[in-house]
């Protein structure tokens, strides 16, 4: 049985829930595409995210992965093409770490692009009536961190294993303290998720099928 793991972050910046993991927990356990699900929380952490993220690799050896976060003033999914190797951060962690201009990985690509299936992903967003697009950047704070270590991480397993990054809006009830910014309601963004993960399986799937046929 394929294993599918998708994580989310605990809540900062003074926020009291992280849309991110308010959706994704609702996701653990769950069989999709005859894949176990299992979400897991990640502490909003410079490096530390990392260690709990690759001990969770090692685990589990999940066959894709897809980190999720909250990302205040985006308008709708947004699916991220490429992290870059850098950590610049706006405001501390939540253990008061603001590194300024330190690479991530040293001696690492300038930059790791999602191996999602992005814009098949985004379409199909669309499609269910969910506001979706591409985004060409995933930031410099802890989502760009957790984004570049996962496709660090994966790109140094012997099989291949598809990873990347969905950024989300607010939910509704953090909104109204941000007046101006977007939001979108859970259950919107758990359906969203569910569809990502699905569309990955199948696209992964179908190629391997393609490639069995061709032998």
């Amino acid at each position: 049985m394929k294993t599918v793991l998708i994580t989310a972050f605990e809540p900062f910046d003074g926020e009291r829930v992280n849309p991110s993991w308010e959706a994704v927990r609702h996701l653990h356990e769950r069989m999709i595409c005859g894949a176990h699900v299992v979400a897991k929380q990640l502490p909003c952490v410079f490096n530390e995210s990392l260690r709990v993220l690759n001990e969770t690799l090692d685990a589990l050896k999940p066959d894709l992965v897809i980190a999720v976060g909250q990302a205040g003033g985006r308008t709708d999914i947004s699916v991220e093409r490429v992290a870059i190797n850098i950590n610049d951060a706006r405001i501390p962690d939540n253990a008061g770490n603001q590194p300024i201009d330190e690479a991530i990985v040293d001696g690492g690509p300038a930059a790791y692009f999602s191996t999602l299936p992005i814009k098949a992903i985004v379409e199909g967003i669309r499609e269910a009536g969910i506001p979706a697009t591409v985004s060409q950047t995933a930031g410099t704070y802890v989502c760009n961190h957790v984004m570049y270590g996962l496709l660090h991480a994966l790109a140094k397993q012997k099989d291949p294993v598809r990873g990347g990054f969905i950024h989300i809006p607010l939910l509704p009830e953090q909104a109204v303290k941000h007046p101006g910014l977007a939001s979108m309601p859970v259950q919107t963004v758990g359906l969203a998720l569910e569809m990502a993960i699905s569309i990955a399986l199948t696209v992964e799937e179908d190629r391997r099928l393609e490639g069995g046929a061709t032998h």
